[in-house]
């Protein structure tokens, strides 16, 4: 099946004429309109854009083949699922939210105008928890995307529908979001590769803003040197944003990313005892550690290393994260688009509008964060919160001064089912106990599949890496993944 490509063989395919880039998207559609009512990541198709865009890369194909000395995109062709928080000009960006049920944006957000430049192929929106605040996918407004592996089971969150998509072969690569885990978490819930690139690496403009010092747009594919294709396309300066950084860009060829008789040798990988702890799941622990003895097999060094403010990561994040979307969303009033409720004086518009458009983990979290930020609680709340995310950052730079990467897991159990933790918004909070600190501190990460567990429900390691170093982030992941075939599974539906 076509589908079944990765996007380096769906590629390498396009360019020898072996395939098209119509029948790809064709392919693609069909998978979609098969399996999407029982998997319901996919909110909303772009099927005009899809399209014209295959037909597009087809005759840029063509004429490329009739003279290859010309360049040409390595992704040109290539189908991609979108994050329902990122902006595409002309297609529904409802944000997971009954306050944006019908808002359309009037341009493409930079990361996918960067994309679609390169020939890419938008097959449409996917499903995530509303405005992005969320660890399971079940609190988007448009109902709770399940998992490929077990339909009883969410995907993770918030960015659900993009890694259910890969998974099930709906997509070969989404892109995601992640404030506070959102990438990685549903990566490892779903057996697929998630990047976290480091904050200001890529453009934010177009995103639909949670926590603007911790959003950071990131990737999911099956394997580490797909997303790495779309990294290299999606990174770098961008004048629309302010938060955004002119640093060098690495050389991401697959053939440069290990060395093949001595992949790790010289890179030294450091194991966070605070991140083996109680509450860990048991099989999780185990496979985790399998993984990273495999990473010594191949020539890394391991040793302990010590983040000693690691236990602070839940409640730093959870004061500064609602303070900020407490701004962010004041925005959403009904005055200028959106969902609107009509009523005599401006005082009722906004409390109506706000109070039938926000689902209840949203108003939890603006309500969370305008107490955080209110007269008299700033300095002993958010104000405090911001002094020990330096310390939290400081944790990172003192072990990064002793070794290359951090490995350590990525959740403290494997997917839960769906209406698990419904009741409990703290039990769902620490779901994101392992992720959190990464976003705290601004550094890039990388979830692999590494395993499963007795219910056969996938298992998931992170790397961490110091600010602007994805190279060997990439580097040992993708060592990883030549010496193993965990991101090869495929769910059965």
């Amino acid at each position: 099946m076509l589908t079944d490509l990765s996007l380096s063989q769906a590629a390498e395919a396009l360019h020898k004429g072996e395939i098209s880039s119509c029948a790809l998207t064709e392919a693609y559609l069909e998978r979609i309109a098969e399996y999407n009512g029982q998997l319901n990541a996919y909110l909303t198709l772009s099927l005009e854009l899809a399209m014209q865009q295959a037909q597009e890369a087809d005759r840029l194909l063509a004429a490329w083949r009739k003279e290859p000395s010309r360049p040409i995109s390595p992704v040109l062709g290539i189908p991609l699922a979108v994050k329902d928080v990122l902006c595409v000009a002309g297609v529904r960006c409802t944000c997971g939210s009954r306050i944006l049920e019908n808002f359309v944006p009037p341009y493409h957000a930079t990361v996918v105008e960067r994309l679609i430049a390169a020939g890419m192929v938008p097959l449409g929106k996917t499903n995530t928890d509303e405005f992005a605040m969320g660890s399971s996918t079940e609190n988007s407004a448009y109902g709770v995307t399940h998992n490929p592996w077990d339909l009883t089971r969410v995907p993770g969150g918030s960015s659900g529908g993009s890694a259910a998509a890969v998974a099930a072969h709906l997509a070969p690569v989404a892109l995601g979001t992640d404030t506070g885990g959102s990438v990685r978490q549903p990566a490892a819930f779903c057996g697929v590769t998630g990047l976290k690139p480091t904050y200001g690496r890529v453009s934010r403009y177009g995103l639909v803003a949670y926590g603007s010092s911790l959003d950071v747009v990131g990737i999911l594919g099956t394997a580490v040197d797909d997303v790495a294709a779309i990294f290299s396309i999606i990174a770098g300066r961008d004048p629309l944003d302010a938060t955004s950084q002119d640093q060098p860009l690495p050389e991401l060829k697959r053939q440069d990313m290990t060395n093949v008789e001595h992949p790790l040798q010289g890179i030294r990988i450091g194991v966070p005892e605070e991140y083996f702890v109680a509450g860990l799941q048991t099989d999780v622990e185990g496979v985790v550690m399998q993984a990273i003895q495999t990473l010594a097999s191949l020539g890394a060094e391991i040793q302990p290393v010590s983040m000693p403010h690691t236990e602070y990561a839940l409640p730093v994040y959870y004061l500064i994260a609602p303070a900020e979307a407490s701004a962010n969303l004041a925005r959403f009033d009904g005055i200028r688009y959106g969902h609107r409720h009509a009523a005599d004086n401006l005082i009722d518009i906004y409390r109506n509008t706000r109070g039938e458009g926000f689902g209840e983990e949203v108003k939890r979290r603006i309500m969370l964060g305008t107490y955080a930020l209110s007269a008299g609680y700033y300095d002993a709340f958010y104000g405090q919160a911001q002094k020990v995310r330096t310390l939290i950052k400081r944790d990172f730079e003192m072990a990064f001064d002793q070794v290359d990467l951090i490995a350590a897991p990525v959740t403290p159990t494997t997917a839960f089912r769906i209406g698990e933790h419904k009741d409990d918004p703290l039990s769902m909070y620490l779901e994101d106990i392992y992720t959190l600190p990464a976003n705290l501190a601004g550094v890039p990460g990388i979830s692999l599949p590494v395993g499963f567990d007795d219910h056969h429900l996938p298992i998931g390691m992170q790397l961490m890496a110091a600010h602007w170093n994805e190279q060997q982030l990439f580097q040992a992941a993708y060592a990883y993944q030549l010496e193993t075939e965990w991101h090869k599974a495929q769910p059965e539906l």
